[in-house]
């Protein structure tokens, strides 16, 4: 009796078991028949290594188990920086700092993935970057590499989008965070800047004494002018008044004594009060 109890039993036991492992089966089998593509990425399905149809929107996508994977491109904007050397077109050695954004076009998503694999930036992007810093710096002088920052980025961001559009990467900024030149380059330029701040200097101050100049002629004219009138101004009949007040003056002065001659020549004057 307790043998067939314990036999009926394991049988049970053996059947959750079977039933259980049929389950998890199911469950591992469901799993690799699909794959959920987040936001912001596009999925890619291979077969035994080689892609298979488009490219797959965001959300729960099926694929044939065992047979078929999904692989995940990111489509979000995404950044690189690197470090570029090249010559200017006065031969000056420019080292310059680049920051690109891009992100992948969807549609072509699964091209890219096809010729190149995930490793694109490495194998496209960074190699295009410093080929198009070489063609644009060569087109400008170490001076208008500075002056001209904007426009060199523009060139440069035309330069990589259409070397690399085709790839189906979308170039979204370019920027030159800096250039940096030799130390013989940075010293002529503080020497030239140095030389242009003193003649602007000697300008001012030769503009100025221009300036001081034209005034003293201006204040030595009106002077002139101004005599020019006084001396238009005395006439005959002024010159006999300041004579009559120059005697009546005199008069004033006099005390009333006649002058006293000595000598052989003088003329005596005649008492008049006797």
């Amino acid at each position: 009796m307790n043998e067939t109890v314990i036999n009926v039993n394991a049988r049970k036991n053996i059947k959750y078991i079977i039933w259980a492992v049929i389950a998890v089966l199911a469950i591992a089998l469901i799993a690799s028949s699909s794959k959920a593509v987040p936001a912001g990425f596009v999925g890619v399905r291979t077969q035994f290594g080689a892609v298979t149809g488009g490219s797959l929107s965001a959300g729960l996508n099926f694929k044939v188990p065992f047979m078929q994977k999904i692989e995940l491109m990111d489509t979000r904007i995404q950044k690189i920086e690197a470090d570029a050397f090249a010559a200017s077109k006065d031969l000056q050695i420019v080292t310059s700092k680049i920051a690109v954004n891009f992100s992948i076009n969807p549609q072509q998503a699964g091209d890219l993935y096809k010729e190149v694999g995930v490793n694109f930036k490495s194998v496209i992007i960074e190699p295009a970057v410093q080929e198009v810093v070489k063609m644009a710096t060569a087109q400008y002088t170490a001076e208008e590499l500075i002056a001209k920052r904007g426009e060199v980025s523009a060139k440069m961001t035309q330069f990589l989008s259409e070397k690399i559009s085709k790839k189906g990467i979308i170039i979204n900024d370019f920027n030159v965070l800096n250039f940096e030149f030799s130390q013989d380059f940075n010293k002529a330029i503080e020497q030239k800047q140095i030389a242009q701040q003193q003649a602007l200097k000697a300008g001012q101050d030769l503009e100025r004494i221009r300036i001081e100049a034209e005034q003293k002629i201006v204040q030595a004219k009106a002077e002139a002018e101004s005599l020019k009138l006084q001396k238009q101004e005395i006439t005959s009949e002024m010159l006999q008044l300041r004579k009559i007040e120059a005697q009546l003056k005199a008069i004033e002065k006099w005390d009333g004594k006649l002058p006293q001659y000595n000598g052989s020549d003088a003329v005596p004057f005649i008492d008049v009060t006797k």
